[in-house]
């Protein structure tokens, strides 16, 4: 779904960008310590109206529920997202801050494997959770794809 909105109020891909999640990925020691700073990323995350989570907004292929709404300013698309499950908002904002308020070139430009290759992040991920990464990745790419024409 298009709409003109600003989504100024989420910090993913304005002050968090990808290289601040790789650079604080790279800070810490363990999984454990890096698995706590996702699931504080998702606390990042602006709340989602509940009017916007129906069927259409789901990410088939995930296994938490997520939903994703797609915004458009202008040349810029802007995604509101949310989850059930407190690391997969996380991973959302990890997913956010590489894509979010860009244009749609820039979004099919973006390398997201060699970003997800650079957090050592889907050797970390269950089978399942990298599967529903990737289902995300897909529905933002299709929308900058529909976007651009």
């Amino acid at each position: 779904m298009t709409a003109t909105q600003n989504s100024t109020g989420n910090p993913f891909g304005n002050t968090i960008s990808a290289e601040d999640i790789k650079e604080t990925l790279a800070f810490f020691d363990t999984w454990e310590e890096r698995y706590q700073y996702i699931i504080d990323l998702g606390k990042e995350l602006p709340p989602m109206d509940d009017e916007l989570k129906t069927d259409e907004r789901i990410v088939r292929g995930c296994q938490s529920q997520v939903w994703l709404n797609t915004l458009q300013e202008n040349d810029h698309l802007y995604f509101e997202v949310d989850s059930d499950a407190f690391i997969v908002k996380g991973l959302l904002g990890i997913i956010l801050a590489a894509y979010n308020g860009k244009t749609p070139q820039d979004i099919l430009d973006f390398d997201i494997e060699g970003y997800f290759e650079a957090l050592d992040l889907i050797r970390h991920l269950s089978a399942t959770r990298g599967n529903g990464l990737r289902a995300l990745v897909q529905s933002i790419q299709s929308a900058a794809r529909q976007s651009k024409g």
